[in-house]
């Protein structure tokens, strides 16, 4: 259905110029196993006059009948299209007016018939008055209607038909034709004030743009995908297919939940129409399985959710449970345990030396286990203390400890920076990290707890690093945008980090280190201020920071949520999300400058952030107005 489907099977619509009979053609298309139809709600070539007698006052109906179909069929099978010749931004003035005329007729008239979606064409790079009218359009009524603005990946004059084979071509810069109809759109969508109800739906022609460019559509809230028939190769059988850049794009589409709408004829005449949408099927069901990441945030995705506090609350038990499920992350705090332990006590001391190993935040007890089966493995004693501030979790480790642990385990039921240790610690571990790192107090924490660890001990993790890269994400903007709350400041959401599953995004630039801690340390002083510079190769638009990091638990033994060093299956964490309050347009090889602090006044920690490069934002949060930690 056009309003979307649920199910794993590809959506896909059907577009036509004309339809002459609405219902034929409807069933037609549904019996080749279409999903809608697109179509002209008015005839295409019927230019209505608005100005001039007699045509202005033409007796008569515009257009067909609403009773041509019934509610529900034009509620979710149908797709309208605005008619081509309108012209809202024509410098002809006559023009332009029947122009506007004709498209608040067209608005009207498909709120009219509740179709879920109109189809607006974009050619040109100006539309400002289109973009106006539309935007009336959304505020004066009472409709639901979603817009999806057609635009080609590359312009028609740009396509390369007239090519021979070594023959060299005057064309103009590459980058500048691959970025032009992205220009359109964006201006477009910045003179709708990134209007939620606004969509894209891009027409993937044979000649494609560079991947940059690619990567930075596939940002874009893509709703729709224009697969005209000419695209379409022919393989040994006969049968339609598509090229591998082709089959990149489409597979990456698919990830969207992008809808698909063919146009054009057949050009497989010994073939069915019908083999197209089996084709794309077969792409759909051979498409790269989801790993254990992308199931589990399965639903999550760009869904903004608030940084847990864990210092300041108590922690649910089905919040443990979740990261309790992690299969990788406890894989890697049993074997830096191990790995430490072979190291500290050698063979021959392996019965007489016995190593104090405190957890703290012990939560239910993961890592108490991962240290004893480490413990177990390297054959090496251990006695172990299970400190945990939550009282509510201290209860299931009193259980462990009953049912399984024994005396080896003393819990704890008091805050590691309060209590007073009976010995020192030969190992400390803890996995207090946040999506950024630092940012749920684990410096603040374990510097508290360092006086019970021995001059030459270890702390598991040993060191950590937050990275952040600049992205464009309109959605993440919107979902920003769209999180006002009573009694609170309207800007306070843009001066809040969220830990999101990125998903329609686009990031700008490799992620760069941030912040840096280490354990033990000499320098308690957990306040930060970091310049970070990234160049931009292509124009675009910034929303904001993703944060990531990676820590070392011991030696090599490594945790990460950086995309290029991802711990393959670990889903503990999903990045973390730092928005601007305003875009910043961004032209290609401009540097973006950052500068991040990061501020503990000894009752909360806070963040704060501002761009000065390639223009000046406001210096966000400032004194932790919006966003704070508790200590």
């Amino acid at each position: 259905m056009a309003s979307g489907s649920t199910s794993t099977r590809v959506s896909c619509g059907r577009d036509l110029n004309c339809v002459p009979e609405v219902t034929d053609t409807l069933a037609a298309v549904a019996k080749r196993g279409f999903d809608f139809l697109c179509m002209p709600l008015f005839h295409p070539r019927f230019r209505r006059e608005f100005e001039l007698e007699p045509a202005k006052t033409r007796p008569g109906a515009q257009t067909r009948s609403d009773l041509l179909l019934c509610g529900r069929d034009w509620n979710t099978l149908i797709v309208g299209k605005l008619s081509a010749w309108i012209n809202a931004d024509s410098e002809i003035e006559t023009d332009r007016r029947n122009s506007e005329a004709a498209l608040a007729q067209e608005l009207h008239f498909s709120a009219y018939l509740g179709v879920p979606v109109l189809m607006i064409p974009l050619k040109g790079p100006h539309n400002a008055n289109l973009a106006r009218l539309l935007l009336n359009h959304i505020q004066s009524g009472h409709h639901t209607s979603n817009f999806w603005i057609h635009i080609p990946l590359l312009a028609a004059e740009d396509l390369r038909e007239d090519l021979i084979e070594d023959e060299p071509t005057n064309y103009p810069d590459d980058t500048n034709v691959d970025e032009k109809t992205w220009s359109w759109w964006h201006s477009f969508r910045t003179l709708c004030d990134y209007n939620k109800r606004i969509c894209l739906a891009i027409e993937v022609g044979a000649d494609l743009p560079s991947d940059n460019v690619i990567d930075k559509w596939l940002g874009e809230p893509i709703k729709a995908a224009i697969l005209p028939t000419s695209i379409f190769l022919t393989n040994k059988k006969g049968f339609p297919v598509l090229s591998k850049a082709h089959q990149r794009i489409i597979f990456r589409l698919f990830k969207l939940e992008a809808q698909f709408i063919f146009t054009g004829t057949s050009r497989h005449t010994e073939k069915d129409f019908q083999t197209y949408l089996q084709y794309l099927e077969y792409l759909n069901q051979n498409r790269p399985a989801p790993n254990a990441y992308e199931l589990f945030a399965k639903g999550y995705e760009d869904y903004l959710q608030s940084p847990l506090q864990p210092l300041m609350d108590n922690l649910e038990s089905q919040t443990y449970e979740v990261f309790e499920k992690d299969p990788i992350k406890y894989a890697q705090y049993q074997q830096a345990v191990y790995r430490c332990l072979l190291d500290r006590v050698p063979e021959d001391q392996k019965d007489t030396n016995t190593q104090v190993l405190m957890v703290l935040g012990a939560g239910r007890g993961p890592l108490v286990n991962a240290s004893l089966r480490a413990a177990k493995q390297a054959d090496r004693k251990l006695k172990v203390y299970a400190v945990e501030k939550n009282p509510n979790a201290v209860i299931t480790l009193e259980n462990w400890r009953f049912e399984e642990w024994g005396d080896q385990v003393s819990v704890v039921s008091c805050d590691m920076r309060d209590w007073a240790a009976p010995e020192k610690a030969d190992i400390i571990v803890s996995e207090l990290l946040g999506s950024f790192g630092d940012n749920e107090l684990s410096p603040e924490c374990l510097d508290g707890a360092q006086h019970f660890l021995k001059d030459d001990g270890v702390s598991i993790p040993s060191s950590y690093t937050s990275f952040l890269a600049p992205l464009s994400s309109s959605k993440l903007y919107n979902e920003v945008r769209g999180c006002r709350e009573r009694d609170k400041d309207p800007e306070c959401h843009f001066e809040t980090p969220y830990v999101v599953r990125l998903h329609n995004f686009h990031e700008l630039a490799d992620p760069k280190p941030c912040f840096t801690f280490k354990h033990p340390t000499t320098d308690m002083n957990n306040n930060r201020y970091q310049c970070l510079r990234f160049t931009v190769d292509c124009n675009s638009v910034l929303h904001g920071f993703a944060g990531y990091f990676e820590t070392t638990l011991y030696k090599d033994v490594m945790l990460s949520i950086k995309p290029d060093t991802h711990s393959p299956g670990m889903f503990s964490w999903f990045p973390i999300f730092f928005p601007l309050k305003q875009p910043i347009s961004i032209a290609r090889d401009d540097d973006v400058a950052v500068r991040f602090w990061r501020c503990n006044n000894g009752k909360k920690v806070w963040y704060e952030w501002a761009v000065t490069e390639p223009s000046c934002s406001a210096i966000h949060n400032p004194a932790g107005r919006s966003y704070t930690i508790g200590l």
